[in-house]
């Protein structure tokens, strides 16, 4: 029986890149593979049938040779895998579909040789506790971080100056070794270069061959103007060197804000407690409280104040972060009952008792206690 046309049996065009013959050879060796099928003598024809497609297109040289001489390029011995076997680069081709398929899974980045010999460094995290009044104002500060940083006697790069680096002897330069396994081939990270693919021919005698060293680094951190609590900061590149020489990782800096004395805090709205007199809440005033621009309001107190109750203040609270605008200050007033009264004031507050009794003066509780007699009256 005639093959067919290898495009038609992946499903592909003619110019389908690499990743479409990758993605349709991968559906297909699921669907007909001989572990799912058993007993299917159709289905085992098929898979080998696709196999032996992948194997060629996959293959710039030998996809070049069938595009232009069709299956003719493989006879006579030329480089030939009929249906009747799996061929050589089965093993190869099933790695890589399973490879894409549990990669990420398994530990992210191939071990891809060369390019890993670059590897990120780590993110560090700083946590930088301010007070109320910087996360007013904003402020820049100077933090002191304990990091790895680049060595500067090899550049980075973790070889001795005037060294450089071999290909790993034990990968062949893969970062990878495989053992075949039955049917499929199983690969491992290469123990002696670490998935690298590269050795120093000599180790930087101040880094040990890691290309950074650890040091610390002052750094000046701009703290915006109505930063909240648990703020996160990103400076990108300023987290730990590379390992030999590649990219920098991240530095998060954790923002918390002191507790303060006077004032609490709710997104930019402002929240202070004030005791205030019973007379001055009886017969009303004013009294100044201070704010975080460094200046004094004043608060006036209507006549019949009751405890807890809020005066606003707007605009008297924190900025709002990135914006023009400004929260609002609540003052709750907090009414204080005398103490440690003199004979005169006892006497006063008694006939201010007494008088009251004749006048509605407290209404809220006269009517309170009528309630309660009118409910326990049999």
């Amino acid at each position: 029986m005639a093959k067919r046309d290898f495009y038609e049996v992946l499903g592909v065009a003619r110019g389908s890149d690499e990743a479409v013959l990758k993605g349709a050879y991968r559906k297909l060796a699921m669907q007909y593979h001989p572990d799912r099928n058993p007993g299917d003598n159709d289905a085992e024809h098929k898979f080998k049938e696709i196999n032996e497609a992948y194997d060629t297109l996959k293959d710039p040289q030998k996809r070049a040779a069938y595009d232009r001489f069709g299956h003719a390029a493989f006879e006579n011995g030329g480089g030939r895998r009929g249906p009747q076997g799996f061929g050589p680069d089965f093993n190869s081709s099933m790695s890589d579909i399973f490879e894409d398929i549990f990669g990420d899974f398994m530990g992210g980045q191939r071990a891809g040789g060369r390019g890993q010999s670059r590897l990120r460094g780590s993110d560090l995290r700083y946590n930088l506790e301010i007070s109320l009044e910087e996360a007013y104002s904003g402020r820049t500060v100077e933090i002191d971080v304990p990091t790895l940083a680049a060595c500067t006697t090899c550049e980075g790069t973790g070889a001795k100056p005037g060294t450089g680096m071999s290909t790993c002897r034990h990968c062949s330069g893969h970062g990878k070794v495989r053992a075949s396994q039955g049917f499929f081939t199983i690969e491992r990270t290469c123990p002696v270069c670490q998935g690298r693919g590269q050795m120093l021919d000599q180790p930087c005698t101040d880094c040990g061959g890691q290309g950074r060293r650890q040091e610390n680094r002052k750094l000046s951190v701009d703290i915006p103007r109505g930063i909240e609590d648990g703020t996160r900061i990103r400076l990108a590149n300023e987290g730990e060197a590379g390992l030999r020489g590649g990219p920098a990782g991240d530095l998060y800096i954790f923002v918390s804000v002191r507790p303060h004395d006077l004032f609490q805090r709710d997104g930019a709205d402002l929240y202070a407690r004030v005791p205030i007199a019973m007379t001055t809440a009886a017969l009303g005033g004013e009294f100044e409280v201070p704010t975080l621009d460094l200046m004094r309001a004043k608060v006036k107190v209507p006549a019949g104040t009751q405890p807890g109750q809020r005066v606003r203040l707007r605009g008297k609270g924190m900025p709002v972060l990135r914006e023009k605008e400004m929260g609002d200050l609540y003052v709750q007033l907090d009414v204080e009952t005398p103490q440690n009264l003199t004979k005169r004031q006892r006497e006063l507050l008694e006939e201010f008792q007494m008088l009251s009794r004749k006048a509605d003066n407290s209404p809220s509780s006269s009517g309170f206690f009528d309630k309660l007699k009118n409910l326990f009256d049999v």
